[in-house]
């Protein structure tokens, strides 16, 4: 299997300054990736100088919430024989960002996507920049460095061709793998030179300063934004050849699982390994200290663990052992009555985040007053590829292979863990089956990692059991939202008032203070976008009992669902076409002032700088219209059926999604029909956004319907699939449109993976009344009515 893993280079370049576009000794950059290629062009820049037909623009890739700052680092190769070598820096876990980001380069160099290969990163981000993939950033952040990169090498390449026919660099043509030479009327001649002909004496000449490079129009794109480019990796993924972490195997591998505290916190007082290293296959047993330190972040939890000549023979070996554990202070947790305490706080003012107008005197002078509660329970990311990793140790040199969502972090924290320089150690990284966030921690890698080193750096994998994944999770946060409306006498909303109470991420990472932090109140509670004149945001302290973590659409699940679903109860409450309602309470086209709306100076805007990246309310109407009318908005439907609607705008994308709910004699509901519209400004590739779209709705549907986890004397109640359900064919949606707004040229790009999940979730709900005439207001709600 190790033939998906490319030998890697064993030293970082050394690092210029930003926004310097720079030609790189080969040598000491790649030692052996493109030993026999021709040319390497490394794009160093600062994303907020990025430019898009020629105008600059800011990203939040200079300022991510790990702090780390973006300096991406984009290596094309070309070798006499024209092949295109392209490096890809970002984890691909079925979004397909290992196909487009190379896109966006071949497109901008003019060559030919059938003479292009992708060779896959390693964590490694003093020397590609910011590798973590997660928040529906990494088109967001890269597509702008990737064009420059990719104009570079086409210049280059250009400007060599001349330099052979002795013309001026105007008369030659990048296009399709060759420079094609110009008559003096522009028009293409018959003369051509290949890439790999131009490679040596384009490696001669200097890089284009960058206030020169030339960008392609829309017009001259032949891939971006056009067409259905399958994923890179889709005939290896189909044949069932694509290396993922389980597929590793290293020369006398051992297997290792492991049996881990229940509770957060909780500790081995004592174990009994016989009966376990009596099983067929076991070999060995190791105690594995957790991390102790608060805040725990991506530590490992510690216990037992098992190893074998087998996965199989590892785990009866698990089930053999005799542990006796001290839980811990987290031993109270219990989700019933951890709910009733944050159903009661939400009951009180909390924490002003955002006041604008006069909330109180609103409240005060209302005619009447809308108040509902939306609950919320955690949520587990549960990936169709449990946590797994491969490590061994070799002369003190570690080298590991993973499914990582974060690989540099991961490889920090285990050079940490194995208390060797960070140049000792090595993650290559594997495909993902599937992500979610989950694999943006790295505690089940650091597990590998040291368990080979107590097998005196034998390799080890490490596996994790659904269950594992299931009870010892990085969950997404429980919530309780309460939002309440004042209505005047004419039946205008003129006060806002949303509390949100719900166990930080924050927690994860710093002390816990009980609040949530800007990237959670960014997240569809302070920057609602209606244009009601008195609005408060409030929030309620809840302290973190268990690991909170990232989760596919993170905070705005709970906001969204709380918000849209209120939206729909108003309307309905004032006898208002749901639809129109929205828009109105959306109100004139106009881009938020976060300064003039009393949003925090810390407001959070996805990452990305709000001049850049406004909140255009005129892109969240036009999707909401958009979607309404290809749902058929306003159609008569038969008895028990209905539809829902809902939008918002995240991670600069705008989102909108009309869902159609048929309910059956026996009270279970089905999805005939879902439709959705995005505008994410520039995109690339247009197959991956329908893509991801759909899967959002699957994802959302399970989050709607089941996905719900439990707390009860600090451990989870849940195990597996039977317990925590997912959505199967029979009820996910049958039909999902995906429409995708050609937003104006010069239009920033947003985020995909993401967006889609928490609209739909809003949407559902919404579609339920509409079919069923019941609420819900709690998650998971089922699937029968």
């Amino acid at each position: 299997m190790l033939q998906y893993f490319e030998k890697e280079q064993e030293s970082a370049p050394k690092l210029r300054a930003l926004s310097a576009i720079a030609k790189v000794d080969r040598r000491s950059v790649l030692n052996g990736m493109f030993a026999a290629t021709g040319m390497l062009v490394s794009v160093r820049v600062s994303p907020a100088e990025a430019l898009e037909h020629l105008v600059p623009y800011p990203t939040g890739a200079a300022d991510m919430p790990d702090k780390t700052v973006a300096d991406p680092h984009v290596f094309v190769a070309i070798d006499p024989d024209g092949l295109v070598s392209i490096v890809a820096h970002r984890s691909e876990m079925g979004t397909g960002i290992r196909t487009s980001l190379p896109m966006v380069i071949c497109d901008e160099m003019g060559a030919n996507w059938e003479r292009v290969r992708i060779v896959q990163a390693p964590g490694d981000e003093p020397r590609y920049g910011n590798q973590d993939t997660d928040g529906s950033r990494s088109t967001r952040h890269f597509i702008q460095p990737m064009r420059q990169c990719g104009a570079a090498m086409r210049q280059m390449l250009e400007a060599a061709a001349a330099a052979k026919w002795g013309v001026d660099a105007s008369l030659c043509r990048a296009k399709n793998h060759q420079v094609i030479l110009l008559g003096k009327d522009g028009s293409e001649t018959s003369t051509a030179l290949g890439f790999g002909d131009l490679a040596a004496g384009a490696m001669a000449l200097p890089v284009p300063a960058q206030d020169t490079l030339l960008y392609k129009t829309p017009s001259e794109f032949t891939l971006i934004g056009k067409g259905a480019t399958p994923i890179t990796d889709l005939r290896a993924i189909t044949m069932g050849k694509a290396g993922y972490g389980a597929d590793v195997r290293l020369p006398g591998m051992k297997y290792a699982v492991m049996s881990r505290p229940v509770v957060l916190g909780g500790k081995v007082k004592k174990y009994d390994a016989v009966k376990a290293l009596k099983v067929p296959g076991v070999e060995a047993v190791h105690e594995l200290a957790g991390n102790e330190t608060i805040p725990r972040k991506f530590g490992i939890l510690g216990g037992i663990a098992v190893v074998g000549n087998s996965t199989y023979a590892a785990m009866r070996g698990r089930d053999a052992l005799e542990i006796e554990w001290d839980d811990g202070p987290n031993v109270s947790y219990d989700s019933v009555a951890f709910d009733k305490e944050m159903t009661a706080t939400a009951s009180q003012p909390g924490k002003v985040i955002r006041n604008q107008g006069d909330p109180d005197s609103a409240f005060a002078n209302a005619k009447e007053i809308f108040s509902a509660d939306y609950h919320a329970q955690h949520m587990v990311q549960a990936p169709m590829e449990p946590l797994v990793a491969v490590a061994r140790i070799v002369d003190g040199k570690a080298e590991v292979w993973a499914p990582a969502q974060s690989p540099y972090g991961a490889r920090k924290d285990i050079a940490a863990a194995l208390k060797m320089p960070i140049e000792n150690v090595t993650l290559h990284v594997t495909l993902l089956g599937g992500g979610f966030g989950r694999k943006s921690a790295w505690d089940f890698i650091i597990e590998a990692a040291l368990v080979s080193q107590k097998l005196g750096g034998t390799p080890v994998l490490m596996q994790w059991t659904r269950e594992d994944d299931i009870r010892h999770g990085y969950y997404h946060t429980v919530s309780v939202e309460r939002i309440e409306a004042a209505i005047d006498g004419s039946g205008k909303v003129t006060g806002w008032r949303h509390r949100t109470v719900a166990p930080s991420i924050i927690s994860t990472f710093k002390e816990d203070d009980g609040y949530s932090f800007p990237i959670e109140y960014g997240m569809g509670f302070v920057n609602t976008p209606f244009e009601i004149p008195n609005v408060r945001c409030e929030n309620g302290k809840a302290m973190a009992h268990t690991r909170i973590g990232w989760f596919r659409s993170v905070s705005t699940i709970p906001h969204t669902f709380a918000v849209q679903s209120a939206v729909g109860e108003l309307a309905h409450k004032l006898g208002r076409d749901p639809k129109d309602f929205l828009l109105e309470l959306i109100g004139s086209d106009r881009k938020l002032d976060p300064k003039a709306l009393g949003f925090p100076n810390d407001f959070w805007n996805y990452g990305d700088p709000y001049d850049a990246f406004p909140i255009d309310t005129a892109r969240l109407k036009n999707v909401i219209n958009l979607a309404a009318a290809k749902a058929g908005w306003g159609k008569t439907l038969p008895e028990r059926q209905g539809l829902g609607i809902a939008a918002h705008c995240a991670w600069s994308s705008y989102v909108a999604t009309v869902v159609h709910v048929a309910i059956d004699a026996d009270g279970k509901i089905r999805i005939p029909e879902a439709t959705t519209a995005i505008d994410c400004g520039l995109y690339i590739n247009p197959e991956r956004i329908r893509a991801q779209l759909e899967g959002a709705a699957v994802m959302a549907t399970s989050n709607t319907f089941y996905s719900g986890i439990t707390f009860k004397r600090g451990a989870v109640e849940q195990s597996n699939f039977t317990d925590y359900n997912v959505a199967r064919m029979s009820n996910y949606p049958q039909k999902v449109n995906v429409h995708i707004v050609d937003a104006p040229a010069g239009t920033h790009t947003g985020g995909v993976g993401e967006p889609g999940v928490a609209p739909f979730v809003g949407a559902l709900c919404n579609a339920i009344f509409a079919a069923s005439q019941k609420r819900v207001r709690s998650l998971p709600a089922g699937d029968t009515i």
